[in-house]
Formats: structure tokens, sequence, C-alpha cells
């Protein structure tokens, strides 16, 4: 009897929920058209990741404007210093290499050509060091935002070109008033594609950084320990002419991006010289390659970066 009663009671359970179901869904199937839903953090297509980077350029200037000078600008002086430090570090490498170490024997104009040298590898370098832990800063903006993340870099590619500028200017103004009386040549505005190259060529290292030091935090010592060995191998403090009688020492130095540079900007600015069209080309090589290369090595990465800790 109780069994029975048990069993009754099921059935109109099961008749209620039935009749419950059917009134709230209406006896119908609900199907969703998934064909225009997108996964998030899927990696585009190269050329469709290009197209979303033009469509993100006015974010990347907006953003490079808001943040450039922010360093200097956390001093009370710092429109000093924008001017000085250049020229500081450049007295300061003057008076041990060129004093102490008599590196300047042989070179016209030493004043000027230490000045180029440190002012425009510091832009070279900065644009590397710009990379380092880049994307574990910017990682709150890549979890709250859909973006492509190289706009981050090249964002901050331009704000190290912004930030360095100034000392640019100063550092070629100095190494002409080092050669008063010289006249000036058309030749110096050879040194505004020079400047573009070597942005281009840095931002395409920043890319390749930002991404090793994004999943390798420990390769920053190496990236640190190779900038400066880039540094004293670049010819800044001398010239590598003294290597002209070691062939394949010589060859080694003339193929280093970073010399190459230096050497067409002072050509153009101090020597009144038009660098050959076969640097040139080397030039143009080592800048939209490192840009190519550095920027196709970041795509790959694209929807892992927003698992960077």
């Amino acid at each position: 009897m109780g069994k029975h009663r048990l069993r009754k009671r099921s059935s109109r359970r099961a008749q209620v929920l039935e009749q419950a179901t059917d009134d709230e869904y209406d006896g119908e199937i609900i199907r969703v058209d998934s064909a225009n839903l997108k996964r998030l953090n899927v990696r585009p297509g190269f050329f469709a990741y290009l197209a979303q980077l033009w469509e993100r350029r006015f974010f990347v200037l907006a953003d490079a404007r808001f943040r450039a000078f922010r360093t200097a600008k956390s001093y009370n002086l710092w429109r000093f210093w924008i001017i000085a430090q250049p020229l500081l570090e450049a007295a300061m490498y003057g008076v041990i290499f060129g004093l102490l170490l008599k590196t300047s024997r042989g070179i016209d104009n030493y004043l000027g050509f230490l000045v180029l040298g440190v002012t425009f590898f510091g832009l070279m370098s900065a644009l590397l060091n710009g990379g380092q832990s880049l994307l574990q800063t910017s990682r709150n903006l890549m979890q709250t935002f859909q973006f492509p993340r190289a706009s981050l870099v090249l964002s901050q590619s331009l704000r190290y070109m912004l930030d360095n500028l100034p000392g640019l200017i100063i550092a070629i103004a100095f190494a002409l008033g080092a050669q008063w009386g010289t006249p000036l040549s058309w030749k110096i505005v050879l040194v505004i594609p020079l400047i573009l190259m070597i942005w281009i060529f840095g931002t395409g290292l920043m890319f390749i950084v930002a991404r090793l030091t994004a999943f390798i935090p420990d390769v920053k010592v190496l990236i640190n320990l190779g900038l400066r060995a880039w540094f004293f191998s670049s010819g800044i403090f001398f010239s590598l002419e003294r290597f002209a009688d070691n062939p394949t020492l010589y060859r080694m130095f003339c193929y280093n991006p970073a010399y190459l540079f230096l050497k067409s900007v002072r050509e153009t600015v101090i020597y009144d010289t038009i660098p050959s069209a076969e640097t040139w080309g080397y030039l143009a090589a080592w800048s939209f390659g490192a840009f190519f290369i550095g920027l196709l090595f970041f795509w790959r990465a694209e929807e892992r970066y927003i698992h960077v800790k």
C-alpha cells in the first residue's frame, strides 16, 4: 500500500515538472547562431593584424605623446637635464677615453665625434631596453581590453623617440659648434632619414626583447650584458680605422649596425660626406629587416601575452 502511494506521488511530480517545462519554453527549441561569435585572445592572420594596428594608430600616437618626458618631468630641472645629460655623459667619456686613454688621436673634431656617438647610441639602447618588462607592466590593460599587443611596443618606441629627440638636436648643434668656422653643408639633412632608420631598427629590437622578457625574465641579464659589449664595440670613443691592419677584425666591426649608423651620422653632420650606396643598402636592410622579423616574432605569440605574469 505504501509503495503504491509513493509511486503515485512520484508520477504526479513528474507530470507537474513536465507541464512546467512545457509552459516555460512553450514546447520550442531555442537555436543560437554562432556564425558571428568570435573567440577572444585568438591570434589573427598577419595581414589582418597589420590592419588592426593601422586602425589603432591614433591611440599609439596619443599614448606616446602623453607618456613622453614622463621620467624627465619627475625632476625639478627637467628641461635643463634634457639638454645637459648627453653633454655631461660625453664629457665624462671624453676625459676617460680621449685624455687618459688617448683614443682621440687622428680624429678630427673629437668632441663632435664623441657627442654624436654617445647620443645616437643612447637612442638605440633606449629602444632596446624599452622592451624589457613592457608586457608585464601592461598586464592589467591587456586583461581589460582586446587590442593588438604590438601597439604597446609601437607606442613605447615612439615615446622613447620623442624623449631622445631634444638630445639628438643638442648633440648635432654641439658637434657643429665644436668645428666653428667650417661652412655648413646641405648634406646634414641626410641625418633625418638616418634617425628614422635608427628608430625603425630599434623598434624591431624592442619587439624581440618584449616577447623574450615576457616569458623568460632571466634573459634580461644576458640582454644587459650584451648591450654593454655592443656599446664598447661600436666605435663610440675611437675610430675603428685603427683595426684596418687586421682585415678580419675590421670586417667584423663594419658589419655592426650600430657602427654603421654612427659612422653615417658623423659623415653627414661633421665630415661633409655622403654615405656610400652600399652603406645605405646595409642600413636599410638592418632597419627594415629587424622591424619585420621583430614584428613577426612578436605576432606569433599574440594569444599568449594575456597569460604573462
